[in-house]
C-alpha cells in the first residue's frame, strides 16, 4: 500500500489567467458617422420645413445652373429671406451681395431723413420770414415801398424779391446808382440777413431796353451785374458779413417776368435767395452754377392787382396796379458808358 503511494506521481496543474484578446475599435468610428448621419437628416428637414416655397425653388434652380444663378443673383444665391445665407461676417449680411430688404429699408430711411431735415430748413426760414416782415413793417421809409416787396418760402429758401415801379425806380434810370429808398431798404434786410448762419445768392434783371451802343458795348448784362453788386455792397453796409454772399449775377433780360411787354418796369428786379443749406450743397457741387428758384415761381410771386389774392407762403400786402410802361424818352448811361436807349 505503501509502495503503490510512492510510485504514484502527482501533477499539479497551475491555470495561467491572461485578458481577453483586442477586438478593435472600428465600430465607434462607425457609431460616430451613424449619429453625424443623424444630425444632419434632421437640420435638413428643419431647414426644409422653415423655408418659403419661393426660396425652395430658388434652392432647386441653384443646383440645376449654380453657375448662372452665382453670377445673375436671384432667389437661391443668399437673398432676403432665405434662411440658407450667402456667407458673410453675420447672418443678416452676405459678402458681395445686398438683400432687396436692405435696400428698400436703407431707401425709406435716407427719404426720412431727407423728409425731415427739410421739414427743419423750412420752419428755420418760416422764422426768417416772420422776423424780416416785422422788421420792414416798423421801419416807416420803406412803407411806401411795400408793395414793390415780395417775400416767400422756395424748395431752395427764402426769396426776396424788389420789383422796379416806374414811379419809384430802385436805381438811376440807366445806371446801377441806388435810390436813397433802395438804400434804406437793402440796410434794413442786411441787417436781418445778418442774424442767420446762411448763404445769399443775389441776381440782378433788367428790362429789354437795348443801349445805344448795342451789345458790343455797355449793355443790360454789365448793368444787370452792376446793379446786383450794388445791392450787395449795401446788405452789407446795412451790417451782413461780406462772407455771407455766395453768389452775384447778372442775368440782363434773360427771364423777362412780363414777356407780354418787355419793357414793363416790373421786368427790372434784384433778387435776393436766403439759401437753405440744401441749397448751398447744391450750389458748391455744380460750382455756383445753380439758379436758386426757377423762373416760374419768380413770376407767381409777382404783385397782383389790389385786393388780388397773394402766393402762397406770401405775407406780402397786395400789391397795387402795375405801374406804366417806361417811358420811350432815351436817357444818359453812367459816365464811360454809351448813351442809353428808353429807361431800364
Amino acid at each position: 500500500m505503501s509502495s503503490e503511494k510512492a510510485k504514484s506521481t502527482i501533477v499539479i496543474k497551475k491555470i495561467k489567467k491572461g485578458g481577453h484578446g483586442h477586438h478593435g475599435g472600428a465600430w465607434k468610428i462607425a457609431y460616430a458617422d451613424f449619429v453625424t448621419a443623424m444630425m444632419a437628416f434632421f437640420l435638413l428637414m428643419w431647414l426644409l420645413g422653415s423655408t418659403t416655397k419661393g426660396d425652395l425653388k430658388g434652392i432647386a434652380d441653384y443646383f440645376q445652373s449654380p453657375l448662372q444663378v452665382a453670377m445673375m443673383g436671384g432667389s437661391g444665391s443668399g437673398d432676403a429671406t432665405s434662411l440658407i445665407q450667402g456667407g458673410g461676417p453675420s447672418l443678416t449680411q452676405q459678402t458681395g451681395q445686398v438683400k432687396n430688404g436692405d435696400v428698400e429699408s436703407d431707401r425709406k430711411r435716407r427719404a426720412q431723413e431727407r423728409a425731415e431735415r427739410a421739414k427743419r430748413e423750412r420752419a428755420q426760414m418760416e422764422a426768417l420770414k416772420a422776423k424780416l416782415d416785422a422788421a420792414l413793417l416798423a421801419n416807416p421809409k420803406i412803407a411806401e415801398m411795400r408793395h414793390q416787396i415780395r417775400i416767400e418760402i422756395t424748395p431752395d429758401g427764402l426769396r426776396i424779391q424788389i420789383v422796379d415801379d416806374f414811379n419809384r425806380p430802385m436805381f438811376a434810370l440807366g445806371g446801377a446808382q441806388v435810390q436813397p429808398y433802395m438804400r434804406d431798404l437793402l440796410q434794413e434786410i442786411g441787417k436781418v440777413l445778418n442774424e442767420v448762419d446762411n448763404k445769399v445768392a443775389l441776381s440782378g434783371h433788367t428790362d429789354a431796353a437795348p443801349y445805344a451802343g448795342g451789345e458790343r458795348g455797355y449793355s443790360n448784362w454789365e448793368l444787370s451785374a452792376d446793379r446786383a453788386n450794388a445791392s450787395r455792397r449795401e446788405l452789407i453796409a446795412g451790417g451782413m458779413a461780406g462772407d455771407k454772399v455766395m453768389r452775384v449775377v447778372g442775368l440782363a433780360d434773360s427771364s423777362l417776368l412780363n414777356k407780354d411787354n418787355p419793357r414793363d418796369p416790373l421786368n427790372r428786379r434784384i433778387s435776393i435767395i436766403v439759401m437753405n443749406k440744401i441749397a448751398e450743397e447744391k450750389m458748391n457741387k455744380a460750382g455756383g452754377e445753380i439758379e436758386a428758384g426757377t423762373a416760374e415761381d419768380v413770376e407767381r410771386s409777382l404783385p397782383g392787382e389790389p385786393g388780388a389774392e397773394t402766393t402762397a407762403g406770401s405775407t406780402a400786402a397786395p400789391a397795387e396796379a402795375a405801374a406804366a410802361p417806361a417811358a420811350a424818352a432815351p436817357t444818359t448811361a453812367p459816365a464811360a458808358a454809351p448813351a442809353a436807349a428808353p429807361a431800364r
